[in-house]
């Protein structure tokens, strides 16, 4: 034993001496000599099936995998009511039962079609005013989101219906595209709607690649940032500005569709708890308080701290999927026309993130998210009227791009924007409004093979 004990310290020491001075010191990526294929970096996976989205980083330790395996199996379990010998504490209010069923294969949801049960889509609610904090302030009885199941016994919230109002837009060439909006009905509400409702519907964004979008420096966020419009380019991208539960402070909000959490850690916590009414260290308040729904237990926290951490691990360690078909001359014109249209403005094909010895598998690494992580106005027609922190009600962070071509096969679907009401990329395009309305007049003249190597472009990230 002493002698298998002297040799695994001279291997860490040694692992140590050659690893952590390489990751210390940060690498000046060029870009031209880089794989256009690594996405995600070394954190790239070449998987083009149903499982693209759902990989783990391909360069982790046999430990850390096995933190993400925990994290995975975790992330696919179903919750049930108190009390239950395993995976209990499921509402008493709530949208799903399971992470997995709204991030099908750990990608997108999609939204409705008229009034059957929302299964990965939801609704953020507030009223006039701000929270405690700065964000938005909860609807009297409803909270901050609302929850259409609840457990036996128990009444949800509201159930939600939809219809959509079909508007057809027309291409400089004479093709034309149908559009659909949707106008959303509150149905069955436990209490009147508040005065003063505001809502914003949310479709589960894909959960891939966002360890690496975290690693992205507060400072490289802010390089981006033009709030005023300084260049002139008629892009004036901002951060969103959000509380951080854990530092108890005012930072960066990266994640979700309007920038609204500061960490992975927080958006799982904010997920468990609003989505499935568990509660965690992180959030340790049921989100049912107050409201007559709620079960007074004292069983918090619901999730224990080391399935949390691995929970979030996960999703910290999902690999990216390679772009495909970079050599390809029509990908190669779409991608010409991406950058003409001025997408590239917002849609910022490469950064690299920041140095992080405790995170060494997402340390440094150059990537193409195509996003910029900042809010930007979209229009009136995208708006939901509800701020959140500095986000307005017609903002939204810039999403990643990368991956989207493989929606289809991975997700079973092509629902994009954050209330899905696109039903494919040209759709989204063409909803595009505000700071994005030049890139898509730009669009909207161009003719069907240049839209069309767009497109391929697109698919091909």
């Amino acid at each position: 034993m002493k002698k298998l004990s002297a040799v695994f310290v001279i291997l860490a020491v040694t692992a140590v001496m050659i690893f952590v001075p390489a990751c210390r010191k940060p690498i000046n990526w060029n870009e031209e000599d880089a794989d256009p294929r690594l996405s995600g970096g070394k954190q790239t996976v070449f998987v083009e099936g149903t499982g693209a989205f759902s990989q783990p980083f391909p360069d982790m330790s046999e430990a850390r995998l096995a933190l993400h395996e925990l994290g995975d199996a975790h992330f696919e379990a179903s919750f049930v009511a108190s009390p239950a010998p395993k995976f209990g504490g499921l509402g008493p209010i709530y949208n799903s039962n399971a992470c997995f069923n709204c991030h099908i294969n750990d990608g997108r949801g999609k939204p409705i079609a008229s009034q059957e049960a929302m299964t990965s889509m939801l609704f953020r609610v507030s009223v006039s005013g701000t929270g405690p904090h700065g964000g938005p302030l909860g609807a009297p009885g409803f909270g901050g989101q609302l929850q259409d199941k609840a457990v036996f016994g128990k009444q949800a919230e509201a159930t939600v219906s939809v219809s959509w109002v079909a508007e057809v837009v027309f291409f400089d060439d004479g093709d034309s595209i149908a559009l659909r909006k949707p106008q959303w009905s509150f149905n069955n509400a436990y209490l009147p709607l508040p005065s003063g409702w505001m809502y914003s519907a949310r479709v589960a964004p894909p959960v891939f690649g966002l360890g690496l979008l975290e690693q992205i420096d507060d400072a490289t966020l802010y390089a981006f940032a033009d709030p005023d419009d300084r260049d002139g380019d008629g892009i004036s991208g901002k951060p969103n500005l959000v509380w951080d539960v854990a530092k108890n402070a005012t930072v960066i909000g990266k994640f979700g569709w309007k920038a609204e959490a500061p960490t992975l850690a927080q958006q799982v916590a904010g997920a468990y708890n609003e989505d499935m009414g568990l509660t965690s260290y992180l959030m340790a308040a049921e989100s049912s308080v107050g409201q007559s729904q709620h079960d007074l237990l004292t069983d918090d926290p619901e999730v224990p701290d080391s399935i949390f951490n691995a929970v979030v691990f996960y999703v910290q360690s999902l690999a990216v999927p390679a772009r495909r078909k970079v050599t390809d001359a029509t990908v190669l014109k779409g991608q010409a026309v991406f950058q003409q249209a001025g997408c590239n403005g917002c849609h910022i094909a490469s950064v690299t993130t920041k140095v992080d010895v405790a995170f060494p598998e997402t340390s440094n690494q150059l990537i193409h998210p195509y996003t910029d992580m900042l809010l930007h106005d979209m229009g009136p027609d995208l708006a939901d009227g509800r701020p959140a922190y500095e986000a307005s009600g017609s903002e939204w962070r810039t999403p990643p791009l990368w991956g989207i071509g493989l929606t289809k096969v991975a997700n079973g679907h092509t629902y994009f924007l954050h209330d899905g009401r696109a039903r494919n990329l040209m759709e989204a395009i063409l909803w595009h409004g505000g700071e994005a309305l030049q890139s898509r007049e730009f669009v909207r003249k161009l003719n069907a093979e240049e839209r069309d190597a767009l497109i391929t472009f697109l698919d091909a990230l």
